[in-house]
């Protein structure tokens, strides 16, 4: 499993496991979506959402179950399978499944955590903080790759800084930045760039989806070497990040005309 700087790839799936239909529904779709993918389609649900605003809200349905459900998909599609750690602990277990881990933005100076995604030999993603300048982000790679068998793949995320309380900005400065400070791929997320922390019905986190394909065309044009963005058939009842996310439907037309733009800035 790759995570290349010189082929535009794509990170799609749910924001959270949900029950098999769903998550194959959107796998398959990946799978037939993945060939017109230069670098690509690795699939993406987290097993445990962690961060929840609110101690009631679904969080998912747990390390065991998740993964059992992950591989599911994986033997059904073909597609490598991404997940979300939140703990040391968590990490070498989901490295017996999952082809890529990846460290949530408020944890990405987590040392015991970067450390035990590294120590596992997979490749790593690890999401930018949304209070930290791009180039902070060196010492999480460093600590990844410090405890990481030789070759083992390294890549940043840029999903937006906060902006006083409630919104996010994505500074396009920050691609160039990042790779320059970490020599790693830098990915950007798209849909969790315009997602509105706390500012959804009851607290939750509120988004503007209108916003993504505008913002991933720029960010194609700014230099970013992949893409990350989470899909729905039905994000308005999805459990988890729903207003931000893409509608699966609208998914292949967006990633289609990105992977134009990577090609042009490139020509």
């Amino acid at each position: 499993m790759r995570l290349p700087a010189d082929k535009f790839f794509l990170i799609a799936g749910p924001c959270v496991v949900e029950d098999d239909a769903l998550m194959l529904r959107v796998g398959e779709h990946l799978a037939r979506l993945a060939p017109k993918v230069p670098g690509g389609i690795i699939y993406k649900a987290s097993f445990d959402k962690a961060n929840r605003s609110n101690a009631s809200a679904f969080r998912g349905p747990g390390l065991d179950e998740g993964l059992a459900a992950l591989e599911r998909v994986r033997a059904a599609t073909g597609l490598p399978i991404l997940t979300d750690v939140h703990l040391p602990e968590q990490c070498a277990a989901s490295a017996q499944v999952v082809d890529v881990l990846q460290i949530p933005a408020f944890l990405c100076r987590q040392t015991d955590l970067l450390e035990a995604a590294g120590a596992t030999g997979k490749p790593v993603n690890v999401k930018k903080g949304q209070w930290m300048h791009p180039e902070g982000m060196k010492g999480a790679v460093d600590k990844v790759r410090g405890v990481a068998p030789a070759g083992s793949e390294v890549a940043v995320t840029e999903r937006g800084t906060f902006f006083g309380y409630g919104d996010l900005v994505v500074d396009m400065r920050d691609f160039v930045r990042m790779r320059e400070a970490t020599r790693a791929p830098v990915i950007f997320d798209a849909t969790h760039s315009v997602q509105r922390p706390g500012q959804g019905a009851g607290g939750a986190s509120g988004g503007a989806r209108e916003f993504i394909p505008p913002l991933t065309y720029a960010a194609m044009a700014a230099g970013a070497d992949g893409l990350f963005m989470e899909t729905h058939p039905d994000p308005d009842h999805a459990p988890s990040d729903g207003p931000n996310m893409i509608p699966l439907d609208k998914l292949d037309d967006v990633i289609l005309r990105a992977v134009d733009f990577w090609h042009r800035v490139r020509a």
